[in-house]
């Protein structure tokens, strides 16, 4: 989840206040406008907005994730005016594999908000697996074949008379060609494609 909040929080506020239902969310990131002597050490105090901040993480099961070079996210051009962090990742608890956010100084072209990335490591993986599957030209597929053919030939469809026995005929039309399948298909194993 991308976030902006302004200087009086409002997106913060507006989430914290809101019951939002998103699961499984990995990450929130971006600026969040706090600072915080605890992920800014030029700074020199703590803002209670923080502990909003850090309900609403813990909300969405995230931590906060310190990146692997701590500097400044915002740079100022105005004389007065430090350079800070405002721009935060948040990630979800107990994924360590993904607790490698960096802060990029020479990516932000005419910004003054540095940008943030996460690695994320993809390891080649091969899963066996099974299905059913029919070869063909083999004795099971001619008689799979036959008995779908007889299923057809045998159907009762005198007693269609309304949606109801349409369905129940429907139903067990669905059930035998089910049976037949089982019956003559074969448990055929494969390892799928690196992922």
């Amino acid at each position: 989840m991308n976030i902006y909040s302004d200087f009086s929080h409002s997106a913060l506020k507006y989430l914290k206040d809101t019951e939002v239902n998103i699961n499984n969310l990995l990450i929130m990131t971006r600026d969040f406008n706090i600072r915080d002597w605890l992920w800014d050490l030029s700074f020199l105090y703590h803002a209670s907005i923080s502990n909003d901040l850090f309900i609403l993480a813990d909300s969405f099961n995230l931590d906060l994730s310190l990146p692997t070079n701590p500097v400044s996210t915002k740079y100022s051009d105005t004389i007065g005016k430090s350079n800070s962090v405002i721009d935060l990742t948040f990630l979800c608890s107990g994924l360590n594999e993904l607790n490698n956010n960096s802060i990029h100084l020479n990516w932000h072209l005419i910004s003054d908000h540095m940008p943030l990335t996460i690695t994320i490591t993809i390891e080649e993986k091969f899963i066996q697996s099974s299905k059913l599957s029919l070869p063909k030209k083999i004795k099971e597929e001619e008689a799979f074949v036959t008995e779908v053919v007889n299923i057809f030939k045998f159907l009762d469809t005198l007693i269609l008379s309304n949606q109801e026995s349409l369905e129940q005929v429907v139903n067990l039309l669905a059930l035998r060609i089910d049976q037949a399948w089982n019956t003559n298909a074969r448990k055929m194993s494969y390892a799928s494609p690196p992922v």
